[in-house]
């Protein structure tokens, strides 16, 4: 409980006036009686009418409080949390409503202000934005309750527990399902390469038709129809993917709000729901985190759903990756040929173990590593050398970025490929080359 401006404005007032009177008893040593009597007076009843107003405030029962919070939330997007109070107040109200929020999140306008009327429930609502994913717990609310005077303000601390889930921001996702999936992913900057001849499955018998070409023709279907017969080809639908996530300490770089292992997740939620689409199956194991995780490939919507459970509370570490020890791991569980994309930050200090990891996984599996880069590199090469610090800054990053390079070098004389991109552009860049080798016929 805290004194009010209308009760510290009222002793204020009553101890300028006192000033007058201090002032002439210390310079003449006479005060006037009937002035103090009267000031001791109005004192003697603001502190009186101060202290019922006090105990008033005292007893005055809380709010009931009701939280109506989304069960699950994107990451970085923003979402509306409604709050009602229910009351038994006599008399009208002006009170301030401030919800104890997680760490990690957002929120606007609050503290909210809000005219509490007899006899009626109140309702109102603030913004969310959480920045991070995972379990969170709401514990309680704070209200600031004003004293029926207004003199004293009295903050209750109610209990109103709640709880939510933030996922990875996925939503546009879902509303890509009404347009068709190649507008989709043009309007994401992916360009699908030309096809290389024709798919790998078997699909129908039809009629010849223009643009056909003659080694479609199925001579034994046309010698009893007796009108040129294609076979006709789709692209092979029972391929299985699995993404090698780095949850160590590369990926805990940030650019902007989102830190690299949160782009490696979009980028695999954006893969695994183009190839689900495709009819192919996909998975997840991660390594370097506080505890490892797999999901086996499996197909349908269902997987999306499983996908995003497992990796929406999903933290890095500051341990290192161990390739060598995923890898192994990795060949016990997953006997069936796969596409195995592999997404980190590789540096200079992974040039002992990851490409002997990688040709070992190579023998059995396809595999795709994703390097992501830091874009505070690219700008401190484009920034001009204006004086010492500029230039060792300069020569700092150009000597990480070969060693990083010589990296990449190695393993692309191994034959494995390699996307080296920045952040924002993994998860474009892993669609168009999952499609591309979709279409060749190489996965």
């Amino acid at each position: 409980m805290t004194p009010s401006r209308r009760l510290l404005a009222l002793l204020g007032i009553l101890f300028l006036a006192a000033l007058p009177l201090g002032a002439r008893s210390a310079l003449n040593g006479e005060g006037s009686p009937g002035f103090e009597a009267l000031w001791w007076g109005l004192l003697g009843a603001l502190l009186l009418l101060a202290g019922l107003d006090a105990a008033g405030l005292h007893w005055r029962s809380s709010p009931r409080l009701k939280r109506l919070l989304p069960g699950h939330l994107p990451q970085g997007r923003w979402s509306e949390v409604r709050l009602s109070l229910a009351h038994d107040y006599r008399l009208a109200l002006s009170v301030e409503l401030f919800d104890h929020l997680p760490a990690g999140m957002l929120s606007e306008p609050l503290p909210l202000r809000l005219e509490l009327r007899p006899g009626t429930e109140t309702e109102c609502g603030y913004r969310l934005r959480p920045l991070e994913r995972g379990h969170f717990r709401f514990q309680r609310c704070e209200v600031a309750l004003p004293s029926l005077l207004g003199l004293w303000q009295g903050r209750r601390l109610v209990e109103l527990p709640g709880e939510t889930r933030v996922y990875p921001d996925f939503a546009r996702l879902y509303r890509a399902q009404l347009m068709a999936v190649d507008t989709w992913l043009g309007r994401l900057g992916v360009r699908q390469l030309p096809r290389r001849g024709l798919g790998q499955a078997f699909h129908q018998l039809r009629e010849f038709r223009d643009g056909d070409t003659l080694r479609q023709i199925d001579w034994k279907a046309t010698a009893r129809k007796h009108t040129p017969i294609v076979r006709e080809y789709r692209d092979e639908r029972d391929q299985q993917i699995l993404f090698l996530l780095d949850c160590g300490r590369h990926m805990r770089s940030r650019d902007g709000e989102l830190a690299h292992f949160d782009h490696a997740l979009d980028a695999c939620l954006l893969l695994a729901y183009v190839a689900l689409r495709q009819g192919d199956a996909v998975g997840l194991a991660t390594l370097a985190g506080e505890q490892d995780r797999y999901l086996a490939p499996a197909k349908g919507n269902a997987q999306l759903n499983a996908l995003l459970n497992a990796v929406h509370d999903l933290q890095t570490t500051r341990r290192p990756a161990d390739f060598a020890a995923a890898t192994n791991l990795l060949l016990r569980r997953q006997r069936r040929r796969a596409l195995v994309v592999i997404l980190s930050n590789l540096r200079d200090e992974d040039d002992d173990e990851l490409p002997a990891a990688v040709r070992r996984l190579a023998r059995r599996h396809r595999v795709l590593v994703a390097s992501l880069r830091e874009e505070v590199l690219d700008r401190l090469c484009r920034t001009p050398v204006e004086n010492q610090a500029d230039a060792l800054a300069y020569c700092g990053t150009v000597d990480y970025l070969n060693a990083r390079a010589g990296l990449h070098e190695r393993l692309a004389a191994a034959g494995i490929p390699l996307l080296d991109v920045r952040p924002a552009e993994l998860g474009p860049e892993l669609v168009g080359r999952y499609l591309a080798w979709k279409r060749a016929g190489v996965l």
